[in-house]
């Protein structure tokens, strides 16, 4: 298998660990063993995702004499606040729709990060991949569409939510263009810093409107979110910095079937024929872009 298109499954197994925990956290949850858990705002869980992430990185930016603020401080600064906005509208989503609604649509970053590489890095689409991008954005419709069929609530997807997802993705779309710019110039160390050195200081004034303490395994599975977040952002910047921006990020996609699958046995979630039908078109415009690129490539 190609490297880059490893790094990005690993990345997205560790991305789809922490939506989890984002999710289990988001809502008064009681696990299997009585234990109750309290629930949590969005903006706290990126700000302690994003303190751990710090951590790690300052440590390891120090530890290996790594200029601190990198070089191309521009792009690290668009990397650094797209992947913010991108991160803190996606946990929030997370909290009000199906965790397989809301990752499918945040999947629609690669189809961003190739759309926007077309004027920022130059990188060449074909004609046809066009097709399926539109299928691909067509999925998002008929998600949306599922408000003027059905009147059971559990049936029925937010279009305003469903929006803020579309607009998360674009911004991350935004922060792995950002990634490959400074391919030549940063060490990936360094751009992953750049995201929590940002988010940091903004979540934690927020979070003086609002914070619930933890309590208990709340502070490992905090700790746990951050981690993980940590080893995905790695195994990202590595598979950006490994293989064109076209190739493997539609890779992510393979995020969704793992979190239909979490979210039904997981949190219960049934989703309606529509919904199955839009994610899976979704999916269906992703393959088509990876088939064409490849064949491209060769």
């Amino acid at each position: 298998m190609n490297k880059g298109i490893f790094l990005i499954i690993l990345s997205g197994i560790s991305f789809m660990i922490v939506n989890f925990l984002v999710k289990l956290l988001g809502t008064e949850t009681i696990l299997p063993n009585g234990i109750t858990l309290q629930k949590y705002p969005a903006h706290e869980l990126v700000l302690a995702r994003s303190i751990v992430s710090f951590s790690i990185s300052a440590y390891i930016i120090r530890k290996r004499k790594i200029s601190f603020f990198g070089y191309n401080h521009s792009w690290l600064l668009v990397r650094g606040i797209s992947g913010t906005l991108a991160l803190t509208i996606f946990f929030y989503t997370l909290h009000h729709l199906p965790l397989a609604v809301a990752s499918t649509v945040q999947y629609l970053s690669p189809i961003f990060t190739v759309l926007l590489a077309t004027f920022l890095i130059g990188e060449r689409v074909f004609k046809t991949q066009w097709i399926f991008i539109l299928i691909s954005f067509s999925g998002v419709l008929l998600i949306a569409f599922s408000k003027f069929i059905y009147t059971d609530e559990s049936m029925i997807i937010s279009p305003m939510w469903l929006g803020l997802g579309v607009i998360s993705a674009g911004f991350s779309g935004l922060a792995y263009n950002a990634i490959v710019r400074l391919k030549p110039t940063d060490e990936p160390i360094t751009i992953v810093l750049y995201f929590p050195m940002i988010a940091t200081p903004i979540m934690a004034f927020i979070c003086l409107f609002e914070f619930t303490f933890p309590q208990g395994i709340e502070w490992l599975m905090l700790l746990a979110i951050g981690i993980f977040t940590q080893i995905a952002q790695i195994l990202l910047t590595r598979a950006l910095h490994s293989e064109s921006t076209s190739v493997i990020m539609p890779f992510q996609y393979l995020g969704a079937i793992y979190a239909i699958v979490i979210g039904y046995f997981a949190f219960d979630e049934n989703l309606s024929l529509l919904v199955t039908i839009g994610i899976s078109t979704i999916l269906i415009g992703v393959l088509g872009n990876v088939i064409l690129r490849k064949k491209g490539s060769n």
